[in-house]
């Protein structure tokens, strides 16, 4: 008997276009012979909208469109595993369990994980806690150093804390890190809000956009010169599958969100080109990742390899793109698990450890 797999898409990020595309390749990629798909779109503005839309109106962002949208909402009652159409009707619709293709704010973020965890229904991926744990960059440096496993050197700052001592820590980024560096926005994804800094100008700047992003917690990291390597893991209970690295030539001057998923300048190697003990050291200070962190379903742990050989953590993704181009669906195949194959997978755990 099939069970039905709701795909939810969207979102209030500045990821939602990845979204949108990730989820398109997932609902096209779903066992059609083990699960019915009912999906529900999140707007810009945060409605959740149940549809029924092709792929390509989702790919597109015509599904906004369509006739077929009503708002709708997640069942509080806990257990319930259903949508709430919010039609007049009160028509619901029984789901067995949920994955959630929304990337950075709201996806990643243990909220949505939080809102699914609250009403008791399974959805693929972390917990609301881990989930918040990895989508802040800073914090998860901070769990990761203290396992050992190394990351670049920075300086946190908040948006109250920059209007309020601006110079004192420029100052400091300046004398611990120094320039180039790296400012982001602690808890986004896909490179989004994330400059590189060449001089103080630049760093003003830098830091002034990241806020827009993340008023909260402001990375300033050392920039890192090195191949960027990827590893991709999927976790099921307590066996653990971890990929080769993958590596990405970003072909510009670092990869950011417009050579991800606007341009076509990145190139693509499995395995990464590098020594074999870089990538048993990036394989396990992934599998310590996990296991500090608490990652459940999967992640994609990413990595810098310097020119004098040291393996640096980036950063965790708990919801990594599923576009054509992502790396983590590329990965997982490469070690023989297909795209439909992997999404029966993460979905059967997700069942697995809410009941």
């Amino acid at each position: 008997m099939k069970q039905t797999l709701l795909i939810i898409f969207g979102g209030r990020s500045g990821e939602y276009e990845v979204s949108l595309v990730s989820a398109a390749a997932v609902i096209e990629n779903v066992p059609k012979d083990k699960y019915d798909v009912v999906t529900v779109g999140v707007t810009r503005d945060g409605r959740w909208l149940f549809c029924d839309c092709t792929t390509d109106e989702i790919r597109s962002g015509a599904w906004v469109d369509s006739p077929s949208l009503v708002p709708c909402a997640l069942c509080p009652d806990y257990g319930k595993r259903e949508i709430i159409l919010l039609d007049g009707t009160s028509w619901r619709v029984a789901f067995d369990a949920a994955m959630a293709v929304v990337h950075g704010t709201q996806g990643e973020d243990g909220q949505i994980q939080g809102l699914f965890e609250l009403c008791g229904a399974p959805l693929v991926g972390c917990s609301a806690q881990t989930s918040a744990n990895c989508m802040d960059k800073a914090t998860a440096k901070r769990l990761a150093e203290a396992a050992g496993i190394a990351c670049a050197p920075d300086v946190v700052t908040s948006r109250d804390e920059w209007l309020e001592k601006r110079g004192e820590i420029i100052e400091k980024a300046e004398e611990k890190l120094g320039y180039p560096m790296f400012v982001k926005p602690s808890r986004a994804g896909s490179s989004v809000g994330v400059t590189k800094a060449h001089d103080r100008a630049e760093l003003v700047s830098a830091v002034e956009n990241a806020i827009k992003w993340d008023s909260r917690t402001v990375l300033i990291e050392k920039a890192i010169v090195g191949k960027e390597v990827e590893v991709a893991v999927l976790v099921e209970g307590d066996s653990m599958t971890v990929s080769v690295p993958g590596e990405i030539d970003p072909g510009s001057e670092f990869y950011d969100y417009d050579t991800k998923y606007k341009t076509d300048t990145a190139s693509y190697f499995i395995p990464a080109r590098v020594d074999l003990d870089i990538i048993t050291e990036a394989c396990g200070n992934a599998v310590q990742a996990v296991s500090v962190l608490g990652i459940e379903g999967l992640a994609r742990i990413d990595f810098f390899v310097t020119e004098d050989n040291r393996v640096i953590l980036n950063e965790i993704n708990t919801m990594p793109g599923f576009t054509p181009i992502s790396m983590y669906p590329k990965l997982m195949a490469q070690l023989g698990i297909p795209f439909p194959e992997l999404i029966d997978r993460l979905v059967t755990e997700a069942i697995k450890r809410r009941r």
